[in-house]
């Protein structure tokens, strides 16, 4: 059964209790921090990504935050930049950051649901799924600038699309 078949069908059902029904079917680690906030723990193949999803009435806006802990040396931190600017370049959903006095790389995004309109669970999956794939995707480029001595150039080309087809 579809996870979309377990939410209630009602106009009124809280962004977060949607993220909240995914992270249960999925048996992600999770935490409802508060009614507007869920945080989560999802394994990758690179490593362990924590999410943060927060609903703000105010701006009518679902926001996702993916991190993963990066301790890049000081001397690679222009190369580290001039790599978020080509990862970003590649990116339609959503943009990653660099927080350096966190030592944290950021995945963001903001599903805006102006007019009172509701989070789908097809939504949502989709948002969780883009962060996590594009975690997925760029952490080698990141590993190569921070620690293999690669430029941005050389460090992209490890990033490789998404396949598409059949073999």
């Amino acid at each position: 059964m579809p996870v979309a078949e377990d939410m209630l069908l009602a106009d009124d059902v809280h962004p977060i209790d949607v993220v909240e029904t995914l992270a249960a079917h999925h048996a992600w680690d999770f935490d409802r921090v508060t009614d507007d906030q869920i945080a989560m723990a999802v394994e990758g193949q690179w490593r362990t990504y924590s999410l943060t999803l927060a609903w703000s009435g105010r701006d009518e806006t679902l926001r996702l935050i993916c991190t993963f802990e990066m301790e890049p040396p000081e001397d690679r931190e222009a190369g580290l930049y001039a790599l978020l600017n080509r990862i970003n370049d590649e990116c339609w959903a959503g943009a990653f950051t660099w927080w350096a006095e966190q030592r944290l790389m950021v995945w963001r995004y903001g599903l805006v649901l102006a007019g009172g309109q509701g989070a789908t669970v097809e939504q949502v999956d989709r948002m969780i799924q883009t962060a996590l794939a594009a975690s997925e995707r760029f952490y080698p480029a990141f590993q190569l600038v921070n620690w293999g001595g690669q430029t941005p150039e050389d460090a992209m080309r490890v990033a490789m699309t998404e396949a598409w087809g059949r073999a």
